[in-house]
């Protein structure tokens, strides 16, 4: 077959608070009631600007985040794991915040739109953390830049092996699941998948189990890389050609 596009994906783990603070003031929000009888709903920059928006995710903060970037990272990804900083004695110091739902608002690449702007040569996430931090009066811009806004749920973490569920229902496994577009792919299709790039070279089965707003077409697959820093990096470099097989039953 004629090759496609693989990237990678990850479950992030971050600090958060349950209650803002100077430190922790970037919320993450739970699903409003009002989401599903606006479609679509507000844009970023809209959550961010107008009372309206802001009024409708009064008291559905979730967690709060240091960092707008570790936010959009969060939101990109899909889910990921926090480890609460403010948790009283007892408690669970670590939940896992879920996908629940989205605004239902195009994606759009925040890296693309600083390499279109001429801002940025290196569209890495490295790249973009040191321009946030050069340039922290324009942070709002690029981010507004990406109209897609994702809420979240709270789930417990018994088991830290355990991936995060994906499209399909089921816990996403490091390697072997990917994400697809099921308009092409069905979910549970087993995909042999084959790269020769630096980042990921070699052959594997992998199955399709989830996707994701920028998955589209046939032949462009997410890779789940799984979790923690070794996660993070292959997930970030990984955006290659890839070869595609799937498996069907005949009929």
């Amino acid at each position: 077959p004629e090759p496609g596009l693989m990237t990678g994906y990850y479950e992030p783990l971050l600090e958060a608070a349950r209650q803002p603070s100077a430190e922790f003031s970037v919320p993450l929000y739970r699903a409003p009631a009002q989401l599903a009888a606006r479609k679509p709903w507000f844009t970023r920059k809209e959550i961010d600007t107008l009372p309206t928006a802001r009024e409708a995710l009064r008291g559905h903060e979730i967690a709060y985040l240091r960092d707008p970037i570790d936010a959009l990272v969060l939101h990109i990804q899909g889910s990921g794991r926090v480890r609460w900083v403010d948790a009283p004695k007892g408690a669970a110091h670590q939940s896992r915040l879920a996908f629940a739902a989205s605004n239902e608002q195009p994606y759009r690449s925040v890296g693309s739109w600083l390499l279109a702007q001429g801002l940025l040569r290196d569209a890495s996430w490295a790249g973009i953390k040191d321009w946030t931090a050069r340039q922290p009066e324009r942070v709002p811009e690029m981010l507004w830049s990406n109209p897609r806004y994702i809420f979240f749920r709270e789930e417990a973490l018994p088991d830290a092996q355990v991936g995060p569920r994906g499209a399909a229902g089921v816990p996403l496994t490091p390697a072997r699941s990917v994400a697809v577009d099921p308009r092409s792919i069905p979910y549970g299709t087993p995909l042999w998948m084959a790269g020769a790039s630096p980042a990921w070279r070699g052959a594997q089965l992998v199955h399709a189990q989830d996707t994701g707003s920028a998955i589209v077409g046939a032949a462009r697959v997410d890779y789940f890389t799984g979790w923690g820093e070794e996660a993070r990096i292959l997930a970030e470099r990984l955006k290659q050609p890839v070869r595609l097989w799937a498996f069907w039953p005949r009929p």
